[in-house]
């Protein structure tokens, strides 16, 4: 069976138009209280759960939310873990 042939293909370059360079602007530290604040978030969810198991029906705002604590508790610790994603 005969060889097939090997073709060379030529390196692709892009057109010197569309190279244009882009500055990006570099993002310095996040500021100290936002470090506090996305850690006191997730550190008060953790809180208001634990209060909610053991003493949330002895406190009357507890009391009245019932279920939604869970939901008021995790909504603190999300909002916690969600502002890490912008946290340099």
């Amino acid at each position: 069976m005969p060889k097939s042939k090997v073709r060379k293909k030529d390196v692709y370059t892009a057109p010197p138009d569309r190279r244009t360079p882009v500055k990006v602007r570099g993002a310095g530290p996040s500021h100290p209280v936002y470090v506090v604040v996305m850690l006191g978030m997730m550190l008060l969810g953790l809180a208001w759960l634990v209060v909610n198991y053991l003493a949330g029906t002895q406190i009357p705002v507890m009391q009245d939310l019932g279920p939604w604590n869970f939901a008021v508790g995790f909504a603190l610790m999300i909002t916690g873990l969600l502002m890490t994603m912008r946290w340099r």
